[in-house]
């Protein structure tokens, strides 16, 4: 299933919307929070897909539709209708103009107006969540989006508790709008009060989503008595999770935003419609791939065993004591681990057991736990912990990570060093071996926990739905203590000092809690159907957070790739990295475990990463690119900007007059929370229109809403535009070959032909041997033809895999270069596919292969194409008709060296509209050139100096003025080089 609408916003550059819809802030969420670069990412994306919906598209659903066909969607996603469907149908025809309903269906572009975010457990979707409402908020205050009310559903109480927990961390940071929460019932209320909303509130209401219906209950309630008139932005947490009605319940929430935007958020969807308006991927494989959790490891080692088959002949108990002993040898094996990190680093290793049965006579959560009591007292034999530190070791060199072919590094002798004494130690918190104690907490009747009679100290935690029954029937016999303290151990589980190393229960616990502590997952009897699918994917995402140290919580190497560690740090934590940064999971269905990971890819033919590298030829090389600063703009015409004026309608501009001097200086203060010095600003443009206006009577610039006027040109008079800095030597501004990717199913054959084309520069050592060989009379020609049609086999400049083309560009930036001729191509991202791109690569080569070229003339070159969208190479510039500083990312960026002259040369070889062309380059001019010629800048020795060409197909239509700034011919590219210089 494709990902149709992050494949829309991926190739709109954040930097190409207005002003009002960049000038959020993306990276603060409260004191001790901010937002991970793929969560701003997320964001981004949102904004985006808003912005592409409101502001360019004015709400029309189905010029939405149509960029989603023009992107590839071919299936259908209408609404059919069934026989058992009669009511969906009779709620839906009573808002039929909303909803056509033709054929029995209702079409796909009628409730378009959605996104979902697909993020893992553990991604921090709650933060993500909250931030976008801020968002929301932010963007109806300036008029940009429709002033609409806000709710929030999801499935349960605890987590509507944890979302109201995060919203209090959200409004104790200064400066952030507060959010106000209210639950739903109180909707008819709180509007009755009809109180204008304060300048930094936001109102939200919240509700549980399964109690939501088509009846009106105590708790339950029809959603028509709070529908609205189908305005609402609907923001849903894991709201597809429920009984059999909940496929109902996903029609009410439509129909609720049906002038609105829904926003649906989860890490397990099943709906096709979710993936296909997904705004953002980062579900489980993105979350590792990209460093932020642990590596998950799934043992296949047949731990079948302790399957309760209740047949004692068939499975022995020493075999169930082998597979218990080997989770707690890899426990005491991390935990000494952890022991040798010190306290700063890492986190206390946790065993995690999720069981299918609690409270019957053979439950498998009984028999775990007779298990642990084996241990306890000493009544396994050394012939059976032997076994299972053998069995161990097997297991942990045959297996390898999910979504990551690299082995697991193990020990050996640490781990044939383990003994009983050890375990007793690292698991059970004891020196000595004793019964069982168990220990009550006053008040809870969830949570129960045990030590040793030999330890002050509890070792374990069972938490299920209610302990009652346990304590009556499984722990009668047992001694019953009750603690002095009445907190929760399961809620301080992630606390430092937390001694707690099992923690024990069903599926109480995989959702609502936050934990880095996870090491080792043991399933039993889970993983079957599609339920247990969705389960095994929430508990395994609680257990890949990561957090070598404060505050990040990226695994090492990440960090370290980032220069986020110090070398020294990195050096002493690498050794005891990977098992720490590791998630070993076990199940009695281990086949199932992975098929269960496994269907990641499957559900949308999930992109992989493949293996573009930096040229070796231009490592050494210092590639320079410019660097800027932004400065505010003080008067409306600065040195270094051209026309900044704000693009006005004549009846905007008299509405905008009136309005300001009605409301005047005071209520302008408090109704758009501005400054004193931006109101008086405000007013001395008005007083000055001629200076800081320019009116343009096209009805695209016609607004006709006063607050919206107000918040735009208060915007404009807060623009900041970017002047030269400094030059730099290239580091990570151009990355976007690190993120070319390609779908499951042609991944592997792809790489194979990536590996293959990077061989090519060993081609020439290899013909050297053979024509020393043959000279040498060492192999017969008939040998020599053979082997150098071998090596041209072996070592291929080009393969063609159409509509592809992976080519060794010498002088590349990056190797190799893959290319297409069909713009449409979808299984493949990142690459260079527009045809006026595809054309100039092509061009150039055949330019290349000419004796007479220019760049012979040249000491040495290179050159890197730009990804729009991940690369942060550009020239700013202003553009008026949005009254913002933008940022132009040309297609290629060329380094060219003759003698001390150093050239950065610039070339966009799209066919672009020329006025947007002429914008982009009167903000190059600014920057790089003086009286028309391009200025001069020392840096190591070397004159640099920066230059642009764009490309056309007719250089007649050019005026005259940026004439010499285009070419027709790849010939004239570097027609500059008899231009004078003026040095600055």
């Amino acid at each position: 299933m494709n990902l149709y609408l992050q494949n829309i916003v991926e190739y709109i550059p954040f930097s190409s919307l207005t002003t009002y819809w960049q000038d959020v802030d993306l990276h603060t969420f409260s004191i001790d929070i901010e937002l991970h670069g793929y969560q701003q990412k997320g964001l981004e994306n949102a904004i985006k897909a808003l912005h592409l919906y409101y502001e360019k598209l004015n709400q029309d659903k189905k010029q939405l539709f149509n960029y989603y066909k023009n992107n590839g969607l071919s299936e259908n996603l209408d609404l059919i209708f069934k026989d058992k469907d009669a009511h969906k149908y009779k709620v839906f025809n009573e808002y039929s103009t909303e909803f056509p309903i033709e054929r029995n269906s209702i079409p796909f572009w009628s409730f378009i107006n959605r996104m979902s975010f697909w993020m893992a457990t553990g991604s921090g979707k709650t933060v993500i969540l909250i931030k976008l409402i801020s968002i929301l908020g932010q963007l109806m205050k300036e008029g940009t989006i429709p002033k609409q009310d806000i709710l929030f559903l999801t499935c349960r109480e605890d987590l509507i508790e944890q979302f109201k927990a995060h919203i209090q961390k959200f409004n104790e940071y200064p400066g952030n709008l507060h959010i106000h929460c209210y639950s739903l019932k109180e909707y008819d209320s709180i509007k009755q009060q009809n109180n204008p909303s304060k300048p930094k509130q936001i109102d939200v209401f919240y509700y549980r989503s399964d109690l939501v219906s088509d009846i009106q209950k105590d708790k339950i309630i029809d959603f028509r008595n709070y529908e609205n008139q189908g305005k609402w932005y609907i923001l849903l947490d894991e709201a597809h999770k429920g009984d059999k009605e909940e496929s109902k319940r996903q029609f009410y929430y439509s129909i609720m935003a049906r002038k609105g935007f829904m926003f649906n958020f989860s890490a397990t969807f099943t709906d096709k419609i979710d993936f296909a308006t997904c705004v953002f991927n980062f579900n489980l494989e993105r979350l590792i791939q990209n460093g932020y959790g642990k590596k998950i490891f799934i043992s296949q080692a047949d731990i079948s065993a302790l399957e309760n088959k209740n047949k004692e002949e068939e499975f022995s108990a020493q075999k169930k004591q082998e597979i218990i002993l080997k989770v707690f040898i890899l426990h005491t094996y991390l935990r000494k681990l952890k022991n040798e990190v010190g306290d700063l680093y890492y986190h206390n290793p946790l065993i995690v057991t999720l069981v299918n049965s609690v409270n019957t006579e053979d439950s498998d959560l009984y028999m775990l736990f007779k298990l642990v009591e084996d241990v306890a007292l000493h009544k396994v034999s050394a012939e059976v912990l032997e076994s299972a530190k053998k069995s161990l070791i097997s297991d942990l060199r045959s297996g390898t990570y999910q979504f990551d072919r690299s082995p697991f590094v193990v020990d050996e002798n640490r781990i044939y060093s383990i003994d009983l004494k050890d375990i007793l130690e690292n698991v059970l918190n004891a020196k000595i071996h004793g019964n069982i104690e168990v220990l009550k907490i006053p008040g809870n009747k969830k949570e129960i926990a045990f030590k040793l009679t030999t330890s002050d100290v509890p070792f374990a935690l069972i938490k299920i739905g209610d302990i009652t029954e346990w304590i009556k029937n499984k722990l009668k016999d047992y001694v019953i203590t009750e603690r002095v303290e009445n907190e929760s151990l399961f809620r301080k589980i992630n606390d430092r000092r937390s001694e707690i190393q099992i923690l024990m229960g069903s599926r109480t616990f995989y959702e609502g809690w936050d934990s880095d502590r996870p090491n080792i997952l043991l399933y039993v009897n889970i993983g079957k159907g599609k339920d247990a699918q969705k389960f095994v994917l929430q508990s395994i995402g609680r257990g890949v957070r990561i957090c070598p140290f404060a505050p990040y919580r990226m695994r090492l190497r990440i960090l370290q790739q980032n220069k986020m560690v110090q070398n020294d740090l990195f050096e002493y934590l690498n050794l005891y990295a990977q098992p720490l940064e590791s998630l070993f999971v076990y199940g009695t269905k281990a086949n199932n475990l992975i098929e269960v990971v496994n269907a990641l890819k499957i559900y949308t033919g999930e992109c992989m990463l493949l293996s573009f590298e930096v040229n070796p030829d231009i490592q050494k090389e210092e590639l320079l690119i410019p660097t800027y600063t932004k400065i505010v703009l003080n008067e409306p015409v600065p040195s270094g900007i051209l026309s900044t004026y704000f693009l006005i309608h004549s009846e905007d501009l008299a509405l905008l007059e009136n309005y300001c001097n009605y409301l005047g200086k005071k209520i302008l203060l408090a109704k758009f929370d501005l400054t004193l010095p931006l109101v008086q600003k405000l007013f001395e443009a008005l007083n000055h229109k001629q200076k800081y206006f320019k009116v343009n009577n096209a009805e695209t610039y016609k607004i006709q809403v006063p607050e919206k006027l107000v918040s735009k040109v208060i915007q404009f008079l807060k623009l900041q535009t970017e002047v030269l800095r400094e030059f730099k030597p290239l580091e990570e501004e151009i990355v976007h070959f690190k993120y070319i990717c390609a779908n499951v199913n042609v991944s592997r054959r792809l790489r194979e032909l990536i590996d293959k084309v990077k061989k090519y520069p060993i081609k020439p050592e290899a013909l050297q041997i053979l024509d020393e060989q043959f000279d040498k009379g060492e192999i017969s020609r008939q040998d020599y033809i053979h082997n150098i049609k071998k090596l041209e086999s072996e070592y291929p400049q080009q393969i063609e895999a159409p509509p592809l083309v992976i080519r060794y560009v010498d002088h590349h930036y990056y190797v190799p270069l893959c290319l297409s001729d069909d713009e449409k191509v979808d299984y493949i991202k990142h690459i260079i596919k527009t045809k006026s791109e595809f054309r100039f690569i092509q061009d150039l080569e055949h330019y290349l292969s000419c004796q007479d070229n220019l760049f012979n003339q040249l000491d040495k070159w290179y050159f890197s194409k730009i990804d729009e969208t991940l690369d942060s190479v550009y020239i700013p510039y202003y553009e008026p008709k949005s009254n913002s500083i933008q940022k132009f990312k040309p297609d290629f960026i060329f380094w060219l060296w003759k003698g001390k002259e150093y050239t950065i040369l610039f070339i966009d070889p799209k066919g672009t509209e020329h006025t947007a062309a002429y914008r982009k380059i009167d903000g190059y001019k600014k920057l790089f050139e003086f009286d028309n010629k391009p200025k001069i800048f020392e840096f190591n020795g070397y004159q640099v100096k920066v230059l642009l060409k764009c490309r056309t197909e007719d250089i007649l239509a050019v005026p005259n003025e940026y004439a010499p700034y285009w070419f027709e011919d790849i010939k004239d590219m570097l027609a500059w080089t008899s231009e004078p210089h003026t040095n600055l």
